[in-house]
């Protein structure tokens, strides 16, 4: 991978030096600056001109494909002919430089796939007769006993039979939090084992596992999603066609050689080529001022077209970090800023996020210190206990409380219920005796997300949400941001099928997620969009675009900016096919020569440069 990166980057490098050599040689030869009895255009001619001739010929030669290159040619050497030399140098340099900007614009080899399989684990700790053994996890059978230490990725798909922990499934459903694994619990290969160890029964393994579905399913989603042809491509038979009719005709009917050949310099398709890169070029341009990263050459064009767009919900339509939002004492003599003082004094010795977010949302409000904790342990599953002011001090989930033998009272049980509909967080705190209060924490919606959708909706693109979370959860999030159609609980097989079955119904989907469990439904997508800054390696490799800011904000002006690129786009292909259509009547009839028609020609290629351009400081 990385020498094909290198050999890629070495060969644009080229380009750009061959360019850079052709642009002073024609220099030369239009200023005529330096007395030679050979022209300096045929310098641009070698470099630029006879790769454009292999090219057409193998084309035409191997696979019969007739391109815009075709045409080039055949205006290429027709200005060769007739002793053009700096036309034809002029013709090879402009469609050269239009192939570089198309290139440019496309992605170079993505690394999304590789570094998926980089996640595979590569051991197992198996019990084999009554011992541990460290084999190979691909290696691992069906009903092994594997045990899985703190820290470790489990190897394969199974059942916890011993012990109990918290798992990162975040690759596999998105979820920010981890979620707490007992005995029979499911557990899936490619997630890491947070805390506690355990033993397990495998259950699917090798190519049945769960990461292994995926990388599957990421590699079919890619090669199914068809590449745009090019403009000027797509046309290329009928305007070769025509260019030759128009120069024989013109020929038979005047006798002039030299008017059939103005037509085919006239016919090159140069502005008709240059139209398509040079308003993407200025759509990226314009776009990369938002903190937009255009990764696919074609992604805009793909996303103008889009009726349905698919967000995923943990770190995309929110931040990804469980906050508190609510804080609720038991106690008339316990304030909510004391409950939260001694939740984070208990906490602060914790690994876990949900610890570790109490303890900065006290740092964040106040500056005193927190309580001396000592004896602290960790429930697996439940929560932690310390001993703080000579008492003992939980803090928790309902097991936690159940476990210690800690009722909540009616009253308590109804003003909690209200938050646990909601699918938040509840952390209760307590010690031996009584139950002090409870925290609530919740993955909080983006301030701009709202917002967003919204604008959306006005750019007439429907929008959906698609997450691993439950359905309380999805539903609050959708609810707050503007959404209506959701689906919860879903994996990565199912967010790539809920986008294929659309795709199948002929909407054009647009998918936005950030973590490794996008990656699948991304790259399926008819356009991907990634959060850049938060967002995982892997899903910005299966994007086609990607938020560098994370800022959802800026995604409606990118869908503006896609239509706003299509008819820049359009108005250049109408100028120069009607610029090129004029000039090829006016030749006809004898009232352009070559030169005036070659210089006609050119001012096509600059007024669609020049029109391009003016995307760059667009605004929606």
């Amino acid at each position: 991978m990385i020498k094909l990166k290198l050999f890629m980057e070495d060969e644009e490098k080229r380009k750009v030096l061959v360019l850079i050599i052709s642009a002073v040689s024609l220099f030369i030869s239009f200023f005529d600056l330096v007395q030679s009895s050979i022209d300096f255009a045929w310098i641009s001619i070698m470099l630029c001109g006879l790769p454009i001739i292999k090219d057409a010929i193998i084309g035409l030669i191997k696979e019969f494909d007739i391109k815009a290159d075709v045409l080039v040619s055949i205006a290429l050497i027709a200005s060769v002919i007739i002793g053009e030399v700096f036309v034809a140098g002029e013709v090879a340099l402009i469609m050269t430089l239009g192939a570089l900007l198309e290139e440019h614009t496309v992605a170079k080899a993505k690394a999304g796939i590789e570094k998926l399989v980089h996640l595979t684990p590569t051991t197992a700790r198996v019990m084999r007769n009554n011992k541990e053994e460290i084999i190979s996890a691909k290696d691992v059978l069906v009903n092994d006993i594997i045990k899985v230490r703190p820290g470790e990725t489990i190897p394969v798909d199974g059942i916890v039979i011993e012990g109990a922990t918290s798992i990162d499934q975040s690759i596999m459903t998105g979820e920010s939090m981890p979620v707490d694994k007992g005995i029979w619990d499911e557990v899936f290969s490619g997630t890491v084992n947070q805390f506690g160890a355990f033993t397990m029964k495998a259950t699917k393994v090798g190519e049945d596992s769960s990461l292994q579905k995926m990388i599957k399913l990421v590699q079919s989603a890619d090669s199914g999603k068809a590449k745009i042809v090019g403009i000027a491509d797509k046309w290329a038979t009928w305007i070769v066609v025509i260019a030759l009719i128009s120069a024989i005709l013109t020929w038979i009917i005047t006798g002039e050689v030299i008017r059939s050949v103005t037509i085919l310099v006239v016919f090159c398709p140069c502005s008709l080529v240059l139209a398509t890169p040079t308003a993407i070029m200025a759509g990226i341009g314009n776009a990369t001022k938002y903190g937009i990263l255009i990764r696919e050459g074609d992604a805009l064009e793909r996303l103008s077209r889009i009726k349905k767009i698919t967000f995923d919900k943990t770190g995309t339509l929110t931040y990804g970090k469980p906050k508190i939002t609510n804080i609720y004492s038991f106690e008339e003599n316990l304030s909510n800023d004391e409950l939260l003082k001694l939740a984070a004094s208990v906490e602060k010795l914790s690994e876990h996020p949900i610890g570790k977010s109490i303890v900065d949302c006290f740092k964040n409000k106040s500056d005193s210190k927190l309580y001396e904790a000592t004896n602290f342990k960790m429930e697996i599953g439940k929560g932690v206990c310390a001993t703080v002011n000579n008492q003992k001090v939980f803090a928790g989930n309902k097991k936690l409380l159940n476990y210690n033998k800690l009722d909540l009272s009616n009253k308590e049980e109804s003003l909690v219920s209200k938050f646990e509909e909601k699918g938040s967080i509840i952390i209760f705190i307590a010690n031996e005796d009584a139950i002090k209060g409870f925290i609530v924490l919740e993955d909080v919606l983006r301030d701009s997300a709202r917002n967003m959708i919204e604008k959306i909706k006005r750019l007439e693109a429907e929008c959906i949400l698609i997450t691993g979370d439950n359905n309380q959860t999805a539903n609050n999030i959708a609810s707050m941001s503007g959404i209506k159609t959701v689906y919860s609980e879903c994996l990565p097989s199912d967010k790539l099928s809920i986008i294929d079955n659309l795709q199948k119904d002929n909407y054009k989907v647009c998918m936005v997620g950030d973590g490794i469990n996008d990656d699948p439904a991304l790259k399926k997508s008819f356009v991907g969009i990634a959060m850049g800054g938060i967002g995982s390696d892997i899903a910005i490799e299966a994007a086609d675009i990607a938020l560098a800011s994370d800022d959802i904000k800026c995604i409606p002006h990118l869908l503006a900016l896609s239509k706003k690129t299509m008819k820049t786009i359009n108005i250049n292909l109408i100028l120069s096919m009607l610029l090129n259509f004029v000039a090829i009547l006016l030749a006809m009839t004898g009232v352009l020569n070559q030169i005036v028609g070659a210089l006609v020609h050119n001012i096509g290629s600059v007024l669609v440069i020049i029109h391009s351009a003016l995307l760059l400081k667009w605004c929606s």
